[in-house]
């Protein structure tokens, strides 16, 4: 019973999701500044950098959290994950390109090489429907914006909360498990992956959201 209400109103929230514009919550798209250094090697954040990724914060809960993320041209949101957590990401405006990823059992401490599974890599605009992830499917993602700036509503269910094990936690895709005859563009394929710090040349930013209240 519980999994078909889940069903429901995830549905419902798709739908909702889906019908969301930049407009609706008063974004304009910035313009093409690009991040030097484009892709996911950047240089550093030096004195008065301007970030490469911001953060809009809307609203916040013990069940979810909502805000947008405002990506330069050429900025990238590294490989990460999101443990024990639901979440949606709708394009507001300019593209992405989303790759997902599911780590594979068995799980390795940290900094050692774990196997996950390549699912997908996709371009999103704002014509594309709302990305889903759950705890087990698309968990690990890496967000880049493609020919320009770019902005989405992501919404996470449960927040991120260190304190009760769901942390963020940075990966570096290494090599393919597969032997030297396998594609290495097809797709699902397994992959190495490896934990590491934030990068020093990754930085979010706080932006002021300047769209209508939301009340949870």
């Amino acid at each position: 019973m519980q999994a078909a209400v889940f069903g429901e109103n995830l549905h419902r929230l798709q739908q909702l999701l889906n019908e969301v514009r930049a407009e609706d919550l008063h974004l304009v798209p910035r313009g093409p500044a690009a991040v030097p250094g484009a892709g996911c090697s950047r240089a550093g954040a030096g004195a008065g950098a301007v970030p490469p990724v911001s953060y809009m914060h809307i609203c916040e809960t013990e069940s979810f959290s909502m805000g947008v993320f405002l990506l330069r041209s050429g900025a990238c949101i590294p490989l990460h994950d999101h443990p024990g957590m639901n979440g949606m990401l709708k394009v507001l405006y300019g593209s992405l390109r989303i790759a997902c990823l599911d780590p594979l059992p068995p799980a390795a401490p940290p900094g050692a090489r774990r196997r996950a599974l390549l699912r997908s890599r996709q371009l999103c605009t704002p014509a594309s429907p709302p990305c889903l992830l759950s705890p087990h499917t698309d968990n690990l993602h890496q967000i880049d914006a493609v020919d320009g700036p770019a902005a989405f509503l992501d919404i996470l269910a449960p927040p991120y909360d260190p304190e009760n094990g769901r942390d963020c936690h940075y990966y570096r895709l290494l090599e393919a498990s597969a032997g030297p005859a396998a594609d290495p563009h097809a797709l699902p394929r397994e992959v190495w992956l490896v934990e590491t710090p934030q990068a020093a040349d990754f930085w979010c930013g706080g932006e002021p959201y300047p769209g209508p209240k939301v009340s949870p």
